[in-house]
């Protein structure tokens, strides 16, 4: 019965605009490093937020039914066989409990109402290390007094630091063309320190040396004119990715505020040589920003020569970034 009614011709022809929908929703997910970016950065605007293309889904299947249409109903398996092949592997909770070794990130928010408290709950986090990105020179000294206990070493680079169980060395900022421009060469050390955004530094584990890099790249900007503005965000990616490409050591981990997703082919440079412990070794997207109703994953931990364990977020708390963390082994 079933067959015979999908057989009728009527059901192939009705609701043209919904079959048509679906098979672009599907073309959009499946050709989305072919949508460009020279034109307000389309392209890595529609990647920030490619899972959500998913929730399109269910809404044209409920059309589709409602208006009985065969083709539209047909249509929607290429978008949904497309959303699980790019995100299916998410769905699981592949999350172990921690690791030989643990870190965490958060960007703690310039506009912070309550560092003092921020830092008593990520020390409560019992992490080995902690990347805090968006550090202000008036907080500096908060996070410092507030984190003193649970971790005897630290370096803040501009603004950005990192606390440590165990001893770090040779630490040093790291250049990501933060300072860009003909007047660049022309600002003292002291300004171009008070702005550094990513630093590199050693940690001197049981099991051999691990260098962390922290970051924080550039902020992205959604207006109507300038559209998806990424300019400072993607020249910050590009640096970054050639220090990576230059650093031989055997175990990195980088971590950080990278305004963009794993998704975005602006941070390739980077993902291409450093993986996701979210995607590896986490429970579900693992969305960080907003912290009110965190709607992407731009709040990262990258790692390469480790195995990752586990990777889950951590509590709110008064920025408006939620803190991720990590387990890996070696």
């Amino acid at each position: 019965m079933v067959l015979r009614s999908a057989a009728r011709p009527e059901l192939w022809k009705r609701a043209p605009v919904l079959t048509v929908s679906a098979l672009l929703l599907g073309l959009v997910m499946m050709l989305h490093a072919e949508i460009p970016n020279r034109f307000g950065s389309i392209g890595s605007l529609v990647e920030t937020f490619l899972p959500w293309f998913g929730l399109f889904v269910p809404v044209l299947a409920a059309g589709a039914l409602w208006r009985r249409s065969a083709a539209a109903v047909t249509a929607l398996v290429l978008p949904v066989t497309v959303w699980l092949s790019l995100f299916g592997g998410l769905l699981g909770d592949k999350s172990g409990a921690g690791g030989e070794f643990t870190m965490a990130s958060h960007n703690v928010g310039a506009e912070n109402p309550d560092p003092a408290g921020t830092a008593r709950d990520l020390a409560a986090s019992g992490v080995d290390v902690l990347a805090l990105e968006e550090i202000t020179a008036q907080d500096r000294e908060v996070y410092e007094k507030g984190l003193a206990r649970e971790y005897p070493y630290h370096t803040v680079q501009g603004t950005v630091g990192l606390w440590s169980k165990l001893p770090l060395s040779g630490t040093r900022p790291v250049d990501i063309a933060t300072d860009y421009g003909p007047l660049a060469d022309t600002k003292p050390a002291d300004v171009t320190m008070a702005g550094n955004r990513a630093l590199r530094t050693t940690v001197a584990t049981e099991k051999g040396p691990l260098v962390v890099y922290v970051t924080h790249l550039g902020s992205v900007r959604l207006n109507p004119r300038a559209g998806f503005w990424t300019d400072s965000r993607d020249r910050n990616a590009w640096a970054l990715g050639e220090a990576l490409a230059a650093d031989r050591s055997e175990r990195i981990a980088l971590l950080g505020d990278l305004n963009g997703t794993v998704d975005d082919r602006a941070l390739a440079g980077i993902t291409s040589q450093l993986h996701s412990v979210q995607e590896a070794a986490g429970n579900g997207f693992g969305f960080t920003w907003p912290a009110k109703f965190p709607v992407a994953r731009i709040d990262q931990i990258l790692v390469r020569g480790v195995e990752p364990t586990g990777s889950w977020t951590l509590p709110a708390t008064g920025s408006d970034h939620l803190p991720v963390a990590a387990g890996v082994s070696w």
